[in-house]
């Protein structure tokens, strides 16, 4: 990499890339210091009246409850929103010219200075990953305008599948003509699947036909295999192809097997069909015990670093997930741009590139776009110490996963070390038994992988942690986000998937958060504090449950039992509310704008964030709080049954896909009930009762409407279902006998 930075800058060549603050960021800090004015004269005004509440010499127990709920929700409110101004102190946005080094790309004395890539792409279960999506995205990667002889694929397959296997040795022949034919046609979509989907591929040619045949033979053979759930005879033809299946004996299963490495194509052998050199592909399946703890993906990225090391041991790492395809062929040049900087060198650790969804439906009904968390926030992160890890799309350099940029911390074993040159081939019999002992299940007992080296263990978000831990020890990153996506991904299509996804995520949180490795104590520390609180926003982003959960509930059973709890729109209180809510939403659908998204999607993000709150962040949380107490949950996982022909219709039309039964739809339906009493008690007081009455609840019933809206899915799923994707019948029973049993306890309460 050093040769490639000297002779660009022997060649005069000018900046490869530049930054610019968001010019938000002035009027962010001045909204933020009005922002905090009013939430600390709210928070007083709490204060004070729970305090007048428990002076009094008889105290009456629900005005006390009422009072109290209402703080601590909007202790917790003030907190995350304190912990959010960190992502508005210094946005800046970036831009790479990575034209500037593809001119070297077309000089064959500068292809040996390019430094090599490791491509890590993970899968697990041939059925949930199909074996096709993850064959898409090796030969995406594979296809890089970048030289060939310097890229190395490694497919970890945790299922230990021999369909998975097959699927990337007829992937490997495919290659042989795919690669030259996107050379020789100049073609963008490197992804085969995207490029003979595209609406830009109008024309044919007797080349364009031909390819697209291997392609679709190639895919008719692997979904054969995987439809039948075995390899026939007839698909393999050359000994070393049988000797590869060898070690799948009757005892071979995911759980309980020997490591699996077979290197598939061989940058030092294997030639496409224009007699260019091709790019290393492995295929690993590390071994597996039931004796033994594999840490899910971390552990599995682990044996890939070490594997890695002893074939290739690239300088740079790129990790992928199964379904994460490459959109631009010149990504890593883009790179490129920032880690070929001087200034740069000793101190940045990781490139994280947006993740991008293909498939969103027009106004992303279930928010799988995540705005927030992969463009806004990010933009802000990358003006402190840069953005986090999210688990795909991420340049890593090798040596970010061996300790802190002034402390080296050395593996083991010499050969796993970042700076260990490797002069063997990938296939010689030394390499291969060193990279079979490293992809053991036992090998890093006693040792600080996981801990001190590699990607961190400790949290079901392995990419979160392990991101947030390296910034704690002195790393930078960088927000590389290209107008054109750099990869594309797959987003869930029902509300069923998206709920899991987040409770896991939710569980996982709460482990770093509770840990010795808090952000607020330990990243603070290490980081500063406003760096800090950008990882303590998201570790605690499960605890918006209990606001969301308190302003769903309380203010609506207050209402259908005649109880004033917010100011009336005389008071002067009733202004500091109405600035409150409008201020946060309005800076919330600005930021949301300004990002490229529209008024609906903002809406239906918005929607998803209470939705999010009042299941998954609930039930995570619960979940996460009986395994710290050591009692055994009962699990609230969800598992689709209905055919995705139909779900991707119905989600193609905008409807939310429920069709199952689970106590995280039971508490939506239960706001839904609650609320639509409410609203209906609210319209009765409007039009029969008094102003006065109508004027104290005011605040109450505006609440209550908004909640309505939000809901409306909910209701079409309970009255309107005509298809599987309702809310069953047994979730609507158990919520409304819930909500009655709410409203009856609110009802004694208030009378007492």
């Amino acid at each position: 990499m050093e040769a490639l930075r000297r002779r660009l800058r022997t060649t005069g060549a000018p900046p490869l890339h530049k930054e610019e603050l968001s010019r938000l960021t002035i009027p962010n800090r001045i909204f933020a210091a009005v922002y905090a004015s009013a939430v600390v004269t709210l928070l007083y005004h709490h204060a004070v009246t729970l305090s007048s509440l428990l002076l009094q010499s008889k105290t009456d127990i629900p005005p006390l409850f009422i009072s109290t709920a209402l703080l601590v929700s909007d202790v917790v409110l003030a907190v995350m929103w304190t912990t959010s101004q960190s992502f508005r102190m210094r946005p800046i946005y970036r831009k790479e010219f990575p034209e500037k080094i593809n001119i070297l790309l077309n000089n064959k004395e500068c292809e040996e200075e390019f430094p090599a890539i490791d491509v890590f792409v993970c899968t697990a279960d041939p059925y949930k990953e199909p074996p096709m999506n993850v064959v898409n995205t090796a030969l995406s990667v594979m296809a890089y305008d970048y030289p060939a002889g310097k890229v190395s694929v490694y497919v970890s397959d945790d299922g230990g599948s021999a369909l998975t296997l097959f699927a990337f040795m007829e992937a490997a022949k495919f290659a042989a003509h795919w690669l030259p034919f996107c050379r020789e046609n100049d073609v963008v979509d490197r992804c085969p699947e995207a490029y003979f989907a595209s609406a830009n591929l109008s024309s044919s040619s007797s080349d364009i036909d031909k390819i697209k045949t291997l392609y679709e033979s190639m895919k008719v053979r692997v979904e054969n295999v995987v439809e039948k759930g075995k390899i026939d005879d007839g698909y393999i033809t050359k000994e070393d192809e049988c000797q590869a299946f060898d070690k799948w004996t009757d005892g071979f299963s995911r759980q309980e097997h020997p490591t699996v490495i077979q290197v598939i194509l061989d940058n030092n052998k294997d030639k496409d069909i224009t007699s260019h050199v091709m790019p290393n592909l492995v295929y690993i399946s590390r071994e597996k015990s039931k004796a033994s703890n594999h840490n899910f993906k971390a552990g599995a990225l682990n044996v890939l670093i070490r594997v890695s090391a002893t074939m290739t041991n690239a300088p740079i790492i790129l990790t992928l997930d199964c379904d994460t395809y490459s959109n631009d062929p010149q990504t890593p040049l883009r790179v490129l741009c920032y880690l070929l900087d001087p200034k740069a060198e000793s101190q940045v650790g990781y490139i994280q590139i947006p993740q991008r969804f293909h498939g969103i439906n027009k106004n992303d009904t279930y928010a799988c776009e995540v705005k927030r968390l992969f463009f806004i926030n990010a933009i802000g992160m990358d003006g402190l110490s840069g953005p986090n890890y999210v688990g795909t799309g991420c340049f890593f350099r090798r040596r970010v996963f061996f300790g802190g940029p002034s402390k080296l911390v050395l593996p083991e074993m010499v050969e796993l070390g970042p700076d260990h040159v490797v002069n063997k081939p990938i296939q010689s019999k030394q390499v291969l038994d060193l990279a079979h002992c490293v992809a053991g299940c036992s090998y890093e007992n006693q040792t600080q992988w996981g801990h001190k080296i590699g990607v961190r263990y400790g949290s079901l978000v392995e990419d979160f942690f392990t991101g947030y831990r390296l910034q704690c020890e002195g790393w930078k990153s960088i927000l590389c986000n290209p107008v054109k996506a750099a990869f594309y991904g797959d987003s869930p299509i029902s509300l069923v998937d998206v709920l899991n996804q987040q409770k896991r995520w939710a569980i996982g949180l709460l482990e770093v958060t509770f840990s010795k490795y808090s952000p607020f104590t330990f990243g603070t520390h290490n980081m500063g504090l406003i760096m800090g609180f950008t990882y303590g926003h998201y570790s605690l982003w499960p605890i918006w449950s209990i606001p969301v959960a308190i302003y769903a509930f309380l203010p609506q059973l207050a209402l259908l039992n005649g109880v004033t709890i917010f100011p009336k729109i005389s008071e002067p209180w009733f202004i500091l509310y109405l600035f409150l809510f409008v201020g946060a939403y309005g800076q919330d659908l600005l930021e949301f704008v300004i990002e490229g998204g529209t008024f609906q999607r903002w809406w239906n993000d918005q929607r998803m964030w209470m939705i999010r709150s009042l299941s998954c962040g609930l039930f995570g949380s619960i979940e996460y709080s009986l395994k710290s107490l050591g009692i055994s949950s009962a699990g609230f996982n969800l598992t689709s049954k209905v055919n995705e022909a139909e779900q991707r219709k119905r989600y193609e039309q905008g409807v939310f896909e429920f069709g199952l039964h689970s106590p995280m739809f039971v508490t939506l339906t239960m706001v839904a009930i609650i609320n639509l009493a409410a609203l209906v008690w609210g319209l009765k007081l409007a039009l029969l009762g008094s102003k006065y009455a109508f004027e104290q609840r005011f605040m109450q019933v505006i609440l209550t409407v908004f909640v309505v809206v939000n809901c409306r899915p909910v209701y079409a799923a309970m009255f309107l279902k005509t298809n599987k994707g309702g809310i069953p019948a047994k979730t609507t029973l158990i919520s409304t006998f819930w909500a009655i049993s709410l409203f009856v306890i609110g009802f004694v309460a208030s009378r007492s």
